[in-house]
């Protein structure tokens, strides 16, 4: 007797939700993008206990008739792809025809569509079809998804928090309405806005809707393109930057993707502006032709593969740092720049069973900001079109990047009070000589191998597994300009050393070995030099609670002016901030009456 047997059509959409509806944002996602592809320019999403209980997307779309709103539930069915082609020429958000049917198979589904004169209601339950009847003749789509897994209890029980899964939803709305700033957005759970855009496509506006006017004030905009990619959006300004990786987002031909390289690659573009454990804002619009990527590699839609990476690496690597390279970097010492959301401040009284959930305690708590708009684009220098080529001359751009200061002063032994006819000026001493040290050591480690005999030859013995390993990247420390030789069981006599190390030569030997025993498996030689430098740079720099002279502080001021980046240490770590005149004034009471 036969043992194999086709799948009901009901258990294959409930597996296939496994893979599609993830959980409450996963059904908030493909609608929305439906709405989207239906040309929609108002979308609207109302949520009740953060999704579980009732998804409500209603947009102003072209509609259904009544035919395709039975059919839009069918497994694969989809209006988006007519042939094989057109699997390699995707151009809209949705295609795989596996979403309503895999929502529907684990809720309640009412669609209340119309594409013309008469409406279309249609009711399904756990995947099957309860009613099909007329409705109004209200243009667009209305899609309601209620009890959320009532059919899969499995899935329910292991749901997380409230909290958690309105984050999620939230998430991704935001990012929908940076990826699509000409339409209105908005986003209410339990009658409570979370999003309100305007759909005015001006994409400054929208990351002032999500993130706050202090976070849109510092944003930078971009532009830069190839023969394959056109590349467009705001970057943040590197004092402004966040936790998580989230806060970069990248949008090809107008779906939100990801990519670990690329986005490697644009966090490692600030390298040295900021600390590399935090990520900058970015919003990219990378509009490229459909037959050089891929999108049809997971469910999700998300993941994308690019025959040009590379090209699309270095493209977006160089306009960030040549857009940042030419900034006045000095973060005002009054300015406190806070993370901020859509949502300021959600409270839940919470569990991780989501059975166990008691009635949500929702507390927003959100400042109010008034930001004249159209004035603050206007006037806002940062977000305007510079031409960058009137700043051709390095040494011109680097000393209007940094102003003349005059110090006066000194703090703790810590920092330099600086002054000039703008404002006041503090100074980490050690920061600013780490700053001019490593890009001494940079310089030094990349260009020169020349070397100098050991006054006293130096003996290490080390561990035999790191020994091993030394053995290996020997031919590294020789490229360098060092003497190496063996000398006894795992031991080995440093004869020589490059001419650049001068101070401390024994401690910077140690731990430039010690580097090398230590580098990771996907080396690569510059960031190791980087590495090497600003390690070495840390070391050889002026401490904390170290008094300096005031000649001393003019030479160490200017010879950071002549810095790349004067306006960080190697870890991101600012140098200088400054108290302008103004700020001063309104301190003391001296401005404002």
């Amino acid at each position: 007797m036969a043992v194999i047997k086709v799948m009901d059509t009901i258990l294959a959409n409930k597996i296939a939700a496994g893979e599609v509806v993830e959980r409450c944002a996963s059904v908030v996602k493909e609608l929305v993008e439906n709405s989207i592809d239906a040309n929609s320019t108002d979308v609207k999403v109302e949520l009740i206990e953060s999704g579980v209980k009732k998804i409500c997307v209603t947009d102003n779309g072209k509609g259904m008739d009544k035919e395709d709103a039975v059919n839009c539930f069918l497994r694969h069915a989809t209006s988006k792809l007519r042939n094989e082609e057109d699997l390699f020429h995707i151009n809209t958000l949705g295609f795989r025809g596996e979403a309503l049917a895999s929502i529907a198979s684990v809720s309640k589904v009412t669609l209340t569509t119309c594409a013309s004169d008469i409406g279309t209601i249609v009711n399904i339950e756990g995947g099957k079809i309860i009613e099909v009847k007329n409705g109004d003749a209200r243009r667009g789509t209305i899609i309601e998804v209620n009890d959320l897994f009532f059919n899969t209890p499995a899935r329910l029980k292991y749901l997380k928090s409230l909290y958690t899964e309105l984050a999620h939803i939230t998430d991704y709305m935001n990012k929908l309405a940076l990826s699509h700033p000409d339409i209105r957005f908005t986003l209410i759970n339990d009658n409570k806005v979370l999003l309100k855009t305007d759909g005015s496509g001006n994409l400054l506006k929208v990351i002032n809707s999500i993130y706050g006017a202090s976070v849109s004030r510092k944003m930078l905009s971009v532009h830069t393109e190839s023969a394959d990619y056109e590349i467009t959006g705001y970057i943040s300004l590197p004092e402004v930057y966040r936790s998580k990786n989230n806060s970069i987002i990248t949008i090809v031909n107008g779906r939100i993707v990801k990519n670990s390289k690329l986005n490697s690659s644009i966090n490692e573009a600030y390298h040295s502006y900021k600390p590399d454990n935090y990520y900058p804002i970015v919003v990219l619009n990378i509009e490229v032709d459909t037959s050089l990527v891929d999108v049809n590699i997971h469910p999700t839609k998300m993941d994308i593969k690019f025959s040009k990476l590379n090209e699309l690496i270095e493209l977006v690597t160089t306009m960030i740092k040549d857009k940042i390279k030419v900034k006045t970097l000095i973060p005002n010492a009054k300015e406190d720049i806070k993370e901020s959301y859509s949502i300021n401040k959600i409270e839940y009284d919470y569990h991780e069973n989501i059975n166990t959930v008691s009635e949500p305690v929702t507390k927003y708590n959100i400042e109010e900001q008034t930001l004249d708009f159209e004035e603050y684009v206007v006037n806002n220098d940062l977000t305007s079109d510079t031409n960058d080529d009137e700043l051709d001359l390095e040494d011109k751009v680097k000393s209007e990047r940094l102003p003349i200061l005059y110090p006066v002063g000194l703090v703790w032994g810590t920092y330099i009070i600086c002054q000039n006819e703008i404002g006041m000026y503090l100074i980490d001493q050690h920061a600013a000589k780490e700053r001019v040290n490593y890009e001494i050591f940079k310089e030094k480690l990349a260009t020169s191998n020349t070397k100098m005999p050991m006054l006293v030859p130096l003996t290490l013995e080390i561990p035999n597994n790191e020994y091993i390993i030394l053995e290996k990247n020997m031919s590294m420390l020789t490229s360098m300009g060092f003497t190496i030789e063996e000398f006894g069981l795992n031991t080995i006599i440093v004869k020589e050393h490059p001419t650049w190390i001068k101070d401390n030569i024994n401690e910077v030997i140690k731990r430039i070995i010690e580097a090398v025993i230590n580098r990771e498996k996907d080396f690569n030689l510059q960031r190791f030099n980087d590495h090497l430098a600003a390690t070495l740079a840390c070391k050889a720099s002026i401490k904390a609670n170290t008094s300096i002279t005031m000649d001393e502080a003019k030479n160490l001021i200017e010879d950071l002016r002549k810095c790349d980046n004067p306006f960080n240490c190697p870890h991101g770590r600012p140098t200088i901030i400054i108290y302008t005149k103004s700020d001063l004034e309104k301190l003391f009471k001296r401005s404002g009456f």
